[in-house]
């Protein structure tokens, strides 16, 4: 208990040190209190809001698609089971996180104007092997994160309007995202979690409503899952739903007391459960195996000022999602640069620009909306969320010692070393063979069907044969 009180005295010194040196740099209190309500952002609150919005954005139009190829049943149970898993490898991450900081704080390392990343703890913790393997998966998680939301904003505003291709609309939105360049930290987010995450919640509802409210299509059916790649096509998908804590590191740093963030992640996928089960169930049920060849939501409701609104919102936390993915990218490639420690925003902004540019150059490239998500859940989420994390924590922690000095106690739910094992190893297991293996062999042989069918650079990616055809 004692080693765990120094930890948390040791982390709330430096984030007091360091947040009385932001304050020295306000000259006005009360432009300095609007700036702090809308702009920066380190309570609970922030980080639940920003772990919620940065969970489900575009994938909640790919979950009906999903389910079309797994089956209700399979869905909703496979959304459970991947949350809860989900939720208990953030929890490690956030140990780590504490225990990394806490040594680091022991030695007096100051992280003034310095955000710790995962590769980092990584690093502190295992060594540099670790660190490489870590920067290596998760830099190109996010990478393709990021490119998976560019791909959705051109696939979203063809269903307002259609008189560009969704490739111009690629280029459009390329430009639009590299804006993100000037929000310097999760600190930033404040204002832009909470409305984003509004934006999810109106888009999951209307999804709902709009389905029960059309009903069955005529002749529906309801045949899957009929082959297994397409149901490990749709697994992956909902793992990659619920691996969105790449970022959590870089959430819990921009925290005030970040030992709090423990539980957050939980409580932000509990909330995620009521938007995604709820609309991913009505749209399969009113549209069914339809789904197989509409990978977005959007393109079998019929239009209307409700969808255009769902639409437009949705564009819009895509641009919010955009900059969460990209945020650790920019800053793992401000310290390549020697950038980091910059006080400029400007400066720095100007420095991270060449990390959209392939970002961009991708999502011209693969622009398969809905296949791409299960590719990367499969070859990336699968090891950068769950495996990497389980066996992290099971390796910092396999000396007597260190269990004994850890800056965490146990969990009360689980309050043995060898449970924490156990759990930890079933969960390398079951990603590995089910999440990567059988997952990665299903995504795959979709996504290469999918350029077989539609190539490379694909002008329009599953749009009507002719410009008259609307989607309705």
């Amino acid at each position: 208990m004692s080693s765990e009180k120094q930890a948390e005295e040791a982390i709330v010194s430096s984030l007091n040190e360091t947040m009385e040196h932001e304050e020295e740099d306000q000259g006005d209190n009360t432009i300095f209190s609007v700036k702090s309500l809308l702009w920066h952002g380190g309570s609970v609150y922030d980080a639940w809001f920003s772990c919620a919005s940065n969970q489900v954005a575009q994938v909640l139009l790919t979950l009906p698609y999903s389910f079309s190829q797994m089956g209700m049943l399979s869905g909703i149970i496979l959304q459970v089971f991947y949350g809860v898993l989900g939720s208990w490898t953030a929890y490690l991450i956030s140990v780590l996180y504490i225990e990394y900081r806490t040594r680091k704080e022991k030695e007096n390392v100051s992280f003034k104007n310095h955000v710790i990343q995962w590769f980092e703890v990584l690093d502190g913790l295992l060594g540099p092997y670790w660190k490489a393997i870590g920067l290596a998966f998760n830099c190109t998680f996010l990478l393709f994160g990021s490119v998976i939301q560019l791909i959705a904003c051109a696939s979203n505003i063809y269903y307002i309007n259609d008189k560009l291709d969704k490739r111009t609309w690629t280029y459009i939105f390329g430009a639009c995202c590299a804006t993100t360049v000037f929000i310097p930290s999760f600190h930033n987010y404040r204002i832009w979690s909470f409305l984003g995450l509004g934006m999810t919640t109106y888009t999951a509802w209307y999804l709902t409503i709009a389905a029960l409210v059309h009903g069955q299509v005529e002749g529906v059916t309801h045949q899957g899952p009929t082959k297994l790649v397409l149901y490990f096509t749709g697994a992956t998908n909902i793992l990659y739903t619920f691996g969105g804590h790449a970022v959590t590191v870089e959430i819990m740093h921009a925290m005030w007391k970040p030992q709090k963030f423990k539980y957050i992640y939980l409580l932000a996928t509990l909330y995620v459960f009521t938007l995604t089960i709820p609309s991913a169930s009505a749209v399969y049920w009113a549209f069914g195996d339809q789904l197989l060849n509409h990978s977005n939501a959007f393109s079998l409701l019929p239009h209307s000022a409700w969808r255009d609104a769902a639409v437009i919102l949705m564009l819009i936390h895509q641009f919010i999602t955009f900059g969460f993915a990209c945020t650790p990218l920019y800053f793992v490639w401000e310290k390549v640069v020697g950038m980091h420690d910059t006080k400029s925003i400007c400066l720095r902004a100007v420095s991270r620009l060449p990390v959209v540019i392939p970002i961009w150059f991708l999502a011209i490239i693969f622009p398969f909306f809905g296949p791409i998500n299960s590719a990367v859940g499969s070859l990336l989420v699968s090891f950068t969320v769950y495996i990497i994390p389980a066996l992290a924590h099971m390796l910092t922690y396999k000396s007597a010692s260190a269990r004994k000095n850890a800056a965490e106690k146990l969990p009360c739910f689980l309050p043995s070393w060898t449970a924490i094992y156990a759990v930890n190893m079933a969960i390398v297991i079951w990603v590995f063979v089910v999440g990567f293996g059988l997952g990665g062999w299903a995504s795959m042989t979709n996504f290469i069907k999918q350029v077989d069918t539609f190539g490379l650079f694909a002008k329009c990616y599953q749009c009507p044969p002719s410009p008259s055809s609307k989607h309705h």
